[in-house]
């Protein structure tokens, strides 16, 4: 059972009184000073009182459409004793959204989301205007996605500006957002969206099921979502994707995929999530296929070295250094005759320094950050072979582990953590431990599932068809057929490969 936060949020209903329920009101709000209590008198008949929190509404739409029309309405004596409520709502109030609420629970969610509560004598129901005017930040391009070609708008925390970025790309009355109220005490909106008659529904309500079940003090980001929703919490690997794009969260819906946002977060989930989406990138099918099928086989390539190549080279220098031709072998015993330490502590330390310049580049103001970062590298690289303290080839490993690993940002961690791995087994196995640890991660990845739907689809099980847009990016007029994890559902027309001139004859 989810736990109480406070009395208000058990049924009640207003109380006709004026007085009284303007001492409750300032109860529940703890008299606090950003609440604000606007007493006034509609057309010098009724007493009345608006109910605001100040910063989380537009003074000029309350002055305007609020209390203008009512304290200067023409003519008082047309005001039906009986149906004071609707009267006020159809004749005197311009706002663009009303409605009555005799909730009071429903009515304090009301006010703290930035709409005022119209509460007149002698009647028990409070009238919600909507006049929401808090500062939100402009639509920028997010610094994590950035592209060379394609939409550069990036969500910002306000829940309704990021489902506006959204009906923008998709002009379909089938785009459905359904709102959900999570976080005892934040009482935080989330919107699941998804385009009706894409979406399964058995996907669409277990995620609802999932996101209803959580029972948590604070949802402050879409992170706590994720994490509590989740199929493998215990998996180094997440299976719900995330993205600060409108036009990737756009494409992932219409191959009927469900969307997550949550209000003050700049970031929306998608759920399932495929291990192959995390090479992918929404510049890919902005461009034309063939160089963007290059780069794409450029990340995979660079992920597996990423977290193979310091795991490899102690298997090389400590194991099978016969492996190594002669010119090679020789170079390599030369620069590291001399060093204290085995190869396997100079990888980890190596790597943990990397790691600390990384996490210092990233928390200190950019341009300091960057300058940090590249200078400490070179430093504290140089000064490590010039003191012998580790070998020249090594800190050419670290180096090109470092760029590789910046590739595919969407695996950092997961790729961090996994070279550890594959480091430790290396050193105590050699050669077979690396093959063993290797395959240990592909019985893993086998092993996962997002939503009901495998993690390694289409390469495990294998799906022939969906195999152009996994190590390739085939052409555009190829994609005949939405996923078939997710729809499988046809979605382009025949006949649209472009023919040129052949069109004319």
């Amino acid at each position: 059972m989810r736990p109480k936060e406070a009395t208000y949020f058990n049924k009640q209903i207003l109380h006709t009184s004026l007085g009284k329920n303007i001492q409750a009101m300032k109860a529940i709000f703890n008299n606090s000073s950003d609440c604000i209590f606007r007493e006034f008198t509609i057309a010098e008949k009724l007493k009345a009182a608006l109910i605001i929190i100040d910063g989380l509404i537009n003074k000029e739409t309350l002055h305007e459409d609020v209390i203008k029309p009512l304290m200067f309405a023409y003519a008082a004596s047309e005001i039906p004793p009986k149906r004071i409520m609707p009267y006020l709502q159809t004749k005197l109030l311009t706002a663009s959204e009303v409605k009555e609420e005799t909730d009071i629970s429903k009515i304090i969610e009301a006010i703290l989301a930035g709409d005022c509560a119209l509460l007149v004598d002698n009647q028990n129901t409070a009238i919600i205007i909507s006049v929401k005017g808090f500062t939100t930040r402009s639509v920028a391009e997010p610094t994590a996605e950035s592209v060379i070609r394609g939409p550069r708008e990036g969500f910002t925390e306000a829940l309704r500006t990021n489902t506006s970025l959204l009906r923008r790309k998709i002009k379909n009355p089938n785009l459905v957002f359904e709102t959900l109220t999570v976080g005892v005490r934040t009482n935080t909106l989330v919107n699941v969206v998804y385009v009706k008659g894409l979406a399964k529904k058995e996907l669409i309500n277990e995620v609802k099921r999932r996101i209803q079940a959580i029972n948590i003090d604070q949802i402050l980001d879409a992170g706590y979502i994720e994490q509590l929703i989740e199929d493998n919490p215990l998996s180094i690997f997440a299976t719900i994707g995330f993205t600060e794009k409108p036009d990737v969260l756009a494409a992932k819906i219409l191959e009927g995929r469900v969307g997550v946002l949550v209000d003050g977060s700049p970031n929306a989930l998608t759920i399932p999530l495929l291990f192959s989406e995390k090479f992918q990138t929404a510049e890919d099918y902005y461009a034309r296929p063939f160089f963007m099928s290059f780069i794409r086989l450029i990340r995979y390539l660079s992920f597996l070295i990423s977290i193979t190549a310091p795991a490899y080279y102690i298997v090389l220098t400590s194991f099978d250094i016969e492996l190594l031709p002669t010119p090679f072998l020789i170079s390599i015993a030369a620069s590291t005759e001399g060093t204290p330490f085995p190869a396997i502590v100079e990888i980890m330390i190596m790597g943990f320094f990397l790691e600390v310049l990384r996490e210092a580049g990233v928390r200190m103001p950019r341009p300091i950050g960057q300058a940090v970062s590249i200078v400490g590298a070179l430093v504290i690289g140089e000064a490590a072979v010039s003191a012998g303290l580790v070998a020249a080839p090594l800190v050419i490993v670290v180096a090109v582990t470092a760029i590789t690993s910046f590739i595919v940002p969407a695996l950092y961690e997961e790729g961090a953590l996994l070279r550890i791995f594959l480091i430790l087994i290396s050193a105590f196995f050699g050669l077979i431990g690396l093959g063993v640890g290797f395959l240990l991660l592909l019985v893993h990845l086998a092993s996962l599932r997002s939503f009901g739907v495998s993690f390694m689809s289409p390469i495990m099980p294998l799906e022939g068809e969906e195999m152009k847009d996994t190590f390739i990016r085939a052409p555009l007029w190829l994609f005949f057929r939405r996923p078939k994890a997710l729809n499988n559902s046809i979605r382009l027309g025949k006949g649209q490969m472009p023919k040129g001139e052949r069109d004319k004859s």
